[in-house]
């Protein structure tokens, strides 16, 4: 299954931070268990590279790398088993290299002009980042209207409240975010914590 199709499927995001890479696994378990593998795990510790690796050799769950901003970050993300590839930003090398790597890329574009540079590059799926401050649901909606083959998966200020807005509207193809995922929790290994998160998740999109 395509990465967008994936993403269109579950709706939702998990945007993971991991201090420890030894989460990686128990982690995957939990969210798989919960009915959502997927996860985007970003560069933001040491222990990022380690626990996309762990994941991906799971196998249960399909990842991703978030907070991508440099080629390198490709390059270390795609050896380590990283399915896609997210970025807070558009930037033309980091989709060069995904393209090279054949990894799908999902950069972040919240004006009119990154969409149309996105659109230049053959980039349909955009992230919509950060979400709750650059206008919400509404700036959403305004920005689709003359794009309509773009869709969007906002990040960014969005919790288990205010999802259900983000996915209510037709150019909104998923969410990302964290709510889910506590990284107080990942990091007190509390599994159980996030599966049950998970769960309620899941559950609430699903009657969405």
């Amino acid at each position: 299954m395509s990465i967008p199709d994936l993403l269109g499927r579950h709706r939702i995001v998990p945007v993971v931070v991991l201090d420890d890479a030894a989460h990686a696994e128990p982690l995957a378990d939990a969210l798989a268990s919960a009915g959502l593998p997927l996860a985007e795990v970003t560069f933001r510790t040491p222990a990022a590279a380690e626990a996309i690796a762990r994941m991906s050799a799971h196998g249960g769950v399909t990842v991703g790398a978030g907070t991508v901003t440099t080629v390198a970050q490709v390059d270390a993300a795609v050896e380590a088993g990283a399915r896609f590839v997210v970025s807070p930003g558009l930037s033309a090398a980091v989709l060069r290299r995904c393209a090279e790597h054949g990894v799908f890329a999902l950069p972040g574009a919240v004006t009119a002009t990154e969409v149309i540079t996105a659109l230049d590059a053959g980039v349909t799926v955009l992230k919509f980042f950060p979400a709750g401050t650059s206008g919400g649901p509404a700036a959403i909606s305004a920005l689709a209207a003359p794009f309509g083959q773009v869709r969007f998966v906002p990040t960014g200020g969005i919790d288990a409240a205010s999802a259900g807005d983000y996915l209510a509207l037709p150019s909104v193809l998923a969410v990302g975010g964290s709510w889910m995922v506590p990284r107080a929790a990942v990091a007190a290994g509390d599994f159980d914590r996030i599966a049950d998160l998970t769960t309620a998740t899941v559950a609430a999109v699903a009657a969405a």
